[in-house]
């Protein structure tokens, strides 16, 4: 059965619903509204990955996400992920009580390798080509599912050689991290032939620009587009699918399941 990870942006500035979980309460109420829809896990970040953003240091962003995180371990047992690339954040996070690191970066930031292997949770590994700030302009690929594929087999295989056990280990392809749209329809179609690169597969194309560019509409008028990718990369073999609308996608991927065959 794919799990259902809900997105908590403690930040200004992200694409999609920046602002609105900014403070403690805020945050806490709607991680609390997501677990209450069916969540299996609550993914917090501090710092916006969108593109064309610019990064936080490491002390702002632990202002963001660590009080979120230990108010959120108080109140559910919904284990709790750390959106985030560094190593500073990922130690804070943890012994706050996070149980997962998801990270766009795959560990390659100086230190975010031997700090995860310490850490002992387990990681998902993202695919972006270039940084957020610049990862739109004109990227290029000759193969672009054979490429990601080879990015993400080639971290999962450093990380198991830091210490890191490859059932601790998940791969994200990265949808709008440095891809065109014929890129992202590309590596959506080819979602089978990832999830059997032998991780699960987490894929995150809530309210993306793919699904505006595919629907033409703006970003608040992505539900049923953001719903209707997450069945499908269900239905890919998609372990965990990362979304803003925790409730219908729960509903949705009910429904496929049951009369799915």
């Amino acid at each position: 059965m794919t799990r259902v990870m809900g997105i908590l942006n403690a930040t200004p500035d992200s694409f999609s619903d920046g602002g609105r979980w900014t403070t403690r309460e805020r945050a806490l109420r709607h991680a609390l509204d997501m677990a209450a829809a069916g969540a299996d896990l609550i993914d917090v970040g501090g710092e916006s990955t969108r593109p064309g953003s610019s990064g936080v240091d490491a002390g702002e962003e632990l202002e963001r996400v660590v009080p979120v995180i230990e108010a959120i371990v108080a109140e559910t047992d919904v284990p709790v992920s750390v959106d985030t690339s560094k190593p500073q954040v990922m130690e804070a996070a943890v012994q706050a009580g996070a149980a997962m690191i998801n990270d766009v970066n795959a560990l390659r930031s100086e230190g975010a390798l031997p700090a995860a292997a310490r850490l002992k949770v387990p990681v998902c590994l993202m695919h972006m080509r270039g940084r957020p700030r610049d990862m739109q302009a004109e990227p290029r690929y000759e193969d672009v599912v054979r490429e990601v594929a080879d990015f993400l087999q080639e971290r999962a295989g450093v990380c198991r050689a830091a210490g890191i056990p490859a059932e601790h280990i998940l791969i994200d392809p990265g949808f709008g991290f440095g891809k065109t749209l014929q890129h992202n329809i590309e590596l959506f179609r080819a979602l089978p032939r990832l999830s059997r690169l032998g991780y699960p597969l987490l894929v995150g194309v809530s309210r993306k620009s793919m699904l505006g560019a595919l629907t033409g509409k703006p970003v608040e008028e992505r539900l049923a587009a953001s719903v209707a990718a997450a069945v499908l990369a269900s239905m890919r073999g998609a372990a965990v699918v990362r979304v803003h609308d925790v409730a219908e996608t729960v509903d949705a991927l009910k429904v496929a399941e049951a009369l799915n065959p």
